[in-house]
């Protein structure tokens, strides 16, 4: 097969962001020319984000104390002259973000600086899939993993002039920091700078183990992504057995095998032996620290879920948005996610229409895109020169028009 050119590629992209885009990417990346990840991030994004927007929005709160306070910033300023020699060579912008895609700090030469600033992709720029729709920086922070992104896959007509490659920085324990990410010309798209943007994330994720204690014990991550971290470092596993997972950190009662076999698989014909084998795989998986009789964790496991209904047990709101970064295991359709899903929703949402607090609504508001009375209850409680209102006002009038 004949490798297409940097200009035909761009060419071909630009034609199926044409079709697909402006009517809504309907049936986008089915039998297109557009990789499925891409299309199924143009189809979340149009939710939130209108293609035709000429730079990223602004934060609605300083930068400058969060990049002193974040985790990041001592090894990367540590290993600034390295990051600026990659920018200087090759003709890159770096950026680092924090864990929600806020640029936290950029460098760039004296051109690809100008060309970043037009589109906000600057310290303080929102560059998450709800703000600025399919890049690789939001497509790393979602997916947990690097990721490039070239010409019209972008979201954003803005952004088509660019190649971007991303990847994400994890601390010792494997929580997700943020991302580093390279960006330059489409012209400049190289197959080394994903390589190059791995170095530089490893060398980063190297000095904050440095100072870091080893971590220990199991993390379950399975609000808006499901990952599962044991001692630290991530551990392979299917849809079915992240829900499983899920289900089993979600009650601390655990589950026979007839009752998780119908929260996991409801009505359907499936036989017994098919739950079996994956509880087999999950007990070698986490060191057997799964029951057999009875299905329950013997150590308790550290679950984002878990944590967001204690804050709210606890009245500790702030606490409870902060780590609620999304629906629970949003792509299944099991029996018992979608009870706990739905749990969730509700909980989260009365808890925030009934606090005084705008800061809450407004979190919570970046993962409910489509709750209009969320973003009016935070307009409600903003005054009228606060300018976080553009931020509420605009997330109403999307969601009225979805």
């Amino acid at each position: 097969m004949v490798q297409l050119t940097l200009s035909a590629q761009r060419a071909a992209l630009e034609r199926e962001w044409a079709l697909w885009v402006p009517g809504g990417a309907e049936g986008a990346g089915l039998g297109s020319g557009v990789r499925a990840e891409v299309a199924q991030s143009w189809l979340r994004s149009l939710r939130t984000v209108d293609p035709g927007r000429d730079h990223a929005p602004v934060s609605e709160t300083d930068i400058g104390p969060r990049w002193a306070e974040s985790p990041l910033r001592r090894p990367v300023t540590e290993l600034k002259e390295q990051l600026h020699s990659v920018a200087d060579d090759a003709g890159y912008v770096a950026a680092v973000t924090d864990a929600s895609g806020t640029i936290l700090w950029t460098y760039g030469g004296p051109v690809m600086r100008r060309r970043a600033e037009q589109v906000n992709f600057a310290p303080g720029g929102r560059w998450d899939e709800a703000h600025m729709g399919t890049n690789a920086l939001s497509l790393a922070l979602r997916d947990d993993q690097p990721h490039t992104v070239f010409s019209a896959e972008h979201l954003v007509a803005a952004l088509h002039g660019w190649v971007c490659y991303c990847a994400p920085i994890r601390a010792a324990d494997g929580t997700l920091l943020g991302v580093l990410d390279l960006s330059t010309t489409w012209k400049r798209s190289h197959p080394l700078a994903m390589a190059t943007v791995r170095t530089m994330t490893s060398a980063i994720e190297s000095k904050l183990r440095a100072v870091s204690p080893a971590p220990t014990g199991m993390w379950l991550t399975c609000l808006g992504a499901g990952r599962l971290l044991r001692d630290g470092q991530p551990v392979r596993l299917r849809p079915r057995q992240l829900e499983i997972l899920t289900l089993l950190a979600l009650d601390d009662d655990g589950y026979n095998h007839e009752r998780l076999h119908y929260a996991v698989y409801g009505d359907r014909a499936v036989g017994a032996s098919t739950l079996k084998s994956e509880m087999s795989y999950l007990r070698r998986a986490t060191g057997g620290e799964i029951t057999s009789r009875v299905y329950r964790f013997t150590t308790a496991l550290s679950c984002d879920a878990v944590e967001v209904l204690r804050a709210l047990d606890a009245g500790d709101l702030d606490t409870a948005v902060r780590l609620y970064r999304g629906p629970l295991l949003p792509d299944s359709d099991t029996p018992g996610i979608s009870e706990w899903r739905d749990h969730l929703e509700v909980a989260m949402r009365n808890a925030v229409l009934a606090s005084t607090d705008a800061a809450h609504a407004l979190t919570y508001g970046e993962s409910a895109p489509d709750d209009i009375a969320v973003h009016e209850h935070a307009l409600a409680l903003l005054p009228g020169t606060d300018p976080r209102r553009a931020v509420a006002a605009a997330r109403r009038h999307t969601a009225l028009r979805a």
